[in-house]
């Protein structure tokens, strides 16, 4: 997992040959102004989905894995706070192959992190992550897609 301030992204492109792309992406796109849904800009292997997520407590977030995709997660309306724990921590959990994730519910993560908006945070296949803590009932938010 890293979590740093949204000018800061550029200096991690060398830890995955699509990283270049999305901050390429972000230098030509407004976020704020993208119109909900995904919008491709690598086919499968990177795209970006803006979503209007409902805003949970620590206690109804769901941690997620995934297997294939990084995640590169960017509030956008709101803070949001994320629970993590570590995957070799988690226990089994049924893997849905067509969306590349693996559900944890009813779990409490090991620990938090809050990002503001103009931050970041990035989700390897290692790192259960609970996302959408927020203190409202929605934020908006980025969440890059980024093939292993």
């Amino acid at each position: 997992m890293i979590i740093d301030k949204l000018e800061n992204l550029k200096n991690y492109a060398s830890l995955n040959p699509l990283f270049p792309k999305v901050v390429e992406f972000l230098q030509q796109n407004d976020l704020n102004a993208l119109e909900p849904g995904k919008h491709e800009i690598e086919g499968k292997d990177l795209f970006v989905n803006i979503q209007m997520a409902k805003g949970r407590t620590p206690a109804e977030a769901v941690i997620e894995t995934h297997n294939k995709m990084i995640d590169i997660q960017i509030p956008l309306s709101d803070i949001e706070t994320f629970g993590y724990t570590q995957r070799d921590q988690l226990p089994e959990a049924e893997y849905n192959a067509e969306k590349d994730i693996s559900k944890i519910p009813d779990l409490p993560a090991d620990s938090y992190i809050t990002c503001t908006p103009g931050m970041f945070v990035i989700f390897f296949p290692q790192d259960g992550h609970a996302p959408c803590i927020t203190g409202s009932t929605e934020i908006k938010k980025a969440i890059f897609k980024v093939k292993v």
